[in-house]
């Protein structure tokens, strides 16, 4: 089936530039439209009380007639955490492997989405759209099933990689298409969009069969109990600490409510061989020897540092870290993490526990490093060069490898959210932006928290709160009771009298001289008093706490 002619591409990120996490690559074929990736991002640090962050997908709301599928690279909640949020604005299909369908499957049933049409893909699956076909090459990365995307169009391929390394000796039966990456290079790339995360890091990645035999050591040489922490959605990983516990008669309890989620999906699937009579039930523990057991665990959101912190402070409803434990750290630091993980390694040390972490390689990034983010750029040879997945800085030093291997800066396009680059008959140039933005997810609310919310959280966290209660009668124009002040996070009232006593007279003066002058309009009053008693606090504090005037009426 042929393909008809495009006149316009136009490429475009609603996340995952810029940052990391929150994939979202739009490509648009005239007017037809197809997404790739619809991934969540955890908080950043100022973002206070917030859960997890999706991409603003109004730009795709407002054409969704226009949109012809969603492709999922894989199962990793950066590329896909988002899409329950998606389908339920957009009603289009969603294309990806038997894994990623099956743990987006598993995200849309908690969200309470039912009617989504899910269809499965194989590494030699042919899509075939008006004007485009679509086809995909196996990669390895830290979860099975993963793939990269070609679109075929009239003027050259678009290729996204998502994540993906070069593992000469994989673990398992993860291979990567190297020869249907070649031939996609011979056959014309126009435009390819890679993935940025290592790009600062020189070398190559480590290989996951070094990571499971020095975790089968660790584990053979440890005298207690063993405690492995990765994520929930690292299949391979999982495997390695489950064959280890077979290969040393160990049994494995696991401890956290995603990692049960994501081992049945991958059991059921056929992702994770679970031995025989191996797993326990963490609430059988007590019935082993220290030396027989291994507890792998994850954090609330598939992250794993948490669910340790309050291990190592002995706060975790299910067990906790003692002395003569080995803990495995068998993951990554996030980006923005870095203080939260050392901060846990070090209580991890005070409750006694041996910690492997960098010393031993425990762990191995399930992102290539510069000499296989080369080697993608040379089988590819595209013509222009987009770098994604990453923070500003491992853009730039990916179009340094770029560079490097022979594609010149005008070909290479760094692009931040909402940046369009457009295509016409092969030839590249910035196509103007689209809107983007952040939703925030805040418990059940979606979206309900913004700017304004997120500084008032901030304000309170720096300084505190001042609530000032005065009730006031209209007709004698007088304080009936108050001015009463309370104060939470500002000082500590039994040492603060003489101040707050102060301030509690600026608030009578103020009220009292607005009720002689007749102003008694409630926004004014409450302004003035704010006004005066924030001059007031400064002067005496050189703090600013929020200050909430509450005026009632008899």
């Amino acid at each position: 089936m042929r393909t008809k002619q495009v006149e316009k591409i136009r490429i475009f990120s609603l996340g995952g530039v810029g940052e990391i996490g929150k994939n979202m690559y739009v490509v648009e074929l005239d007017d037809d439209i197809l997404v790739i990736d619809a991934g969540v991002m955890f908080p950043e640090d100022e973002m206070l009380g917030i859960d997890k962050v999706i991409p603003d997908i109004s730009y795709l709301v407002e054409r969704q007639d226009r949109i012809k599928a969603i492709f999922l690279t894989h199962g990793h909640e950066e590329h896909i955490g988002a899409i329950a949020y998606v389908l339920k604005k957009i009603t289009v299909p969603v294309y990806g492997t038997k894994l990623t369908l099956g743990l987006a499957e598993s995200i849309l049933k908690e969200q309470g989405v039912t009617n989504a049409k899910l269809i499965e893909i194989r590494s030699d699956s042919e899509i075939f759209f008006d004007k485009a076909k679509v086809t995909f090459f196996r990669t390895i990365h830290s979860i099975p099933d993963s793939v990269g995307i070609s679109i075929h169009t009239s003027q050259g391929a678009i290729v996204y990689t998502s994540d993906f390394k070069f593992d000469q000796t994989p673990y398992g039966k993860n291979r990567a298409d190297l020869g249907k990456m070649a031939q996609i290079g011979e056959q014309g790339v126009l435009c390819l969009l890679s993935d940025s995360t290592n790009a600062e890091r020189p070398g190559y990645t480590g290989s996951d069969t070094v990571v499971a035999q020095e975790i089968a050591d660790v584990i053979y040489n440890a005298g207690g109990r063993v405690f492995v922490a990765c994520y929930a959605s690292n299949v391979t990983r999982i495997q390695q600490v489950l064959n280890a516990a077979k290969q040393y008669g160990r049994k494995v309890a696991v401890v956290g409510k995603t990692l049960h989620k994501v081992m049945d999906i991958a059991v059921r699937l056929g992702y994770l061989h679970l031995p025989e009579k191996v797993t326990i039930s963490i609430h059988d523990i007590d019935r082993y020897d220290d030396k027989e057991l291994i507890i792998l665990t994850t954090g609330g959101h598939g992250e794993p540092m948490s669910a340790l912190a309050r291990m190592a402070k002995q706060a975790h409803k299910q067990v906790n870290i003692k002395k003569g434990d080995t803990v495995i750290v068998a993951a990554s630091v996030m980006p923005g993490y870095e203080l939260i993980f050392s901060k846990t390694i070090d209580s991890l040390y005070r409750a006694g526990a041996n910690v492997v972490y960098r010393e031993r390689k425990v762990h191995v990034s399930g992102h290539g490093c510069q000499e296989e983010l080369k080697l993608m750029l040379n089988l590819m040879k595209p013509k222009y060069f987009i770098p994604v997945h990453g923070e500003y800085r491992m853009q730039k030093a990916h179009a340094n490898l770029a560079k490097a291997v022979g594609i010149s800066e005008e070909r290479t396009f760094l692009i931040d959210k909402g940046d369009v680059i457009e295509f016409r008959n092969g030839v590249a140039r910035p196509g103007g932006k689209v809107p983007y933005g952040n939703i925030l997810i805040d418990g059940l609310g979606i979206g309900d928290v913004g700017n304004i919310v997120l500084r008032d959280r901030r304000l309170l966290s720096q300084d505190g709160i001042l609530i000032v209660v005065v009730t006031l009668s209209k007709e004698s124009k007088k304080i009936i009771a108050g001015p009463e002040i309370i104060s939470r996070g500002f000082v500590y009232v039994r040492e603060s009298e003489t101040l707050l006593d102060e301030a509690t007279k600026i608030v009578a003066n103020i009220v009292n001289k607005c009720l002689q002058t007749y102003v008694i309009e409630w926004s004014s009053l409450k302004s003035n008093v704010r006004e005066a008693l924030s001059q007031f606090l400064f002067e005496k504090t050189k703090r600013k706490p929020m200050i909430l005037p509450i005026i009632m009426e008899v």
